[in-house]
């Protein structure tokens, strides 16, 4: 019978490693079971999923993933932990351990994996979210859903809609990939240590990506767009397409308001700025 970790099962696992979560790798241990089961019922995890688990840490995400009979694989960056969890598996669930595999890498680094994912479920370190949230999901077509806890400010921006002030760059890539959506408050007391702010759940359901764009030469427009996200489209977007009146032929032919500021489009505005300035010759990528 498996059983999932509690507090005093981290803080014993940590001392027997020397480990102390380190700023260095945003490291905070979820210490509540019921977050982390909760967190695996809003995925929807199944067994016949292939979860990828970045940042397993001590393995309280871990266990409860491994219940619902699920293949997990775990990507951890701290050596120590990674050669640990085999171990603590087989501690705490050893009916699951055959259906765990820990690679020891950085997420931002990994290319390919011993099987190919359907899902990531993910505790994921504020100061790396959204790269490593944009990374898998280009990286892995095969992940069909996500499922990540992050700092609240990181799931605001991943979630906001245009023309609000937590819309940005991150907002309208994250689209790209698919349907995103707030799924979920994270109080502070369920890690240890305990952070200074609250987190969330971001939900991504992956989409077909938009016909007859490129991603990048999409997020080439979006990252000068929101690089001045003050100034409208006709001077943000100037040293991408050499000046304000090549700006404004692109911006035409798309159908977009040169007066406009970045941070008032969708993606699909984007899509149509990046399609017009491949018609108008531009090279944006």
């Amino acid at each position: 019978m498996s059983r999932l970790l509690g507090a005093a099962d981290v803080r014993r696992i940590a001392d027997e490693l020397g480990v102390h979560p380190t700023k260095k790798w945003g490291q905070n241990f979820v210490i509540d079971p019921n977050t982390v089961q909760r967190i695996v019922r809003t995925a929807g995890v199944q067994p016949n999923d292939v979860v990828l688990e970045v940042g397993p840490g001590l393995g309280s995400l871990t266990l409860a993933l491994l219940e619902t009979g699920t293949h997990v694989v775990a990507v951890e960056i701290d050596p120590a932990l990674a050669g640990r969890l085999p171990q603590t598996v087989s501690e705490f669930a050893e009916q699951s351990a055959e259906r765990l595999q820990v690679v020891c890498a950085d997420a931002m680094d990994v290319g390919s994996l011993p099987v190919e994912p359907t899902a990531v479920v993910a505790n994921l370190p504020y100061n790396v979210a959204v790269p490593v949230v944009l990374h898998l999901l280009a990286t892995f077509p095969s992940i069909e859903r996500m499922l990540v806890m992050v700092q609240r400010e990181v799931a605001d921006r991943l979630c906001a809609a245009p023309g609000s002030r937590t819309y940005g760059a991150p907002s309208v890539k994250a689209r790209w990939f698919g349907d995103v959506h707030y799924a979920g408050d994270v109080g502070r007391s369920v890690f240890w240590p305990a952070p200074n702010v609250d987190s969330g759940l971001v939900a991504i359901t992956r989409t077909p990506p938009p016909p007859d764009a490129e991603r990048a030469e999409v997020f080439a427009i979006v990252d000068a767009a929101f690089a001045q996200r003050r100034k409208q489209l006709r001077t943000a977007l100037a040293d991408k397409f050499g000046s304000p009146a090549q700006v404004e032929q692109v911006l035409q032919l798309a159908g977009i308001d040169p007066t406009v500021r970045g941070e008032r489009l969708d993606l699909d505005a984007y899509c149509a700025i990046a399609r017009a300035a491949r018609l108008h010759g531009e090279d944006i990528a």
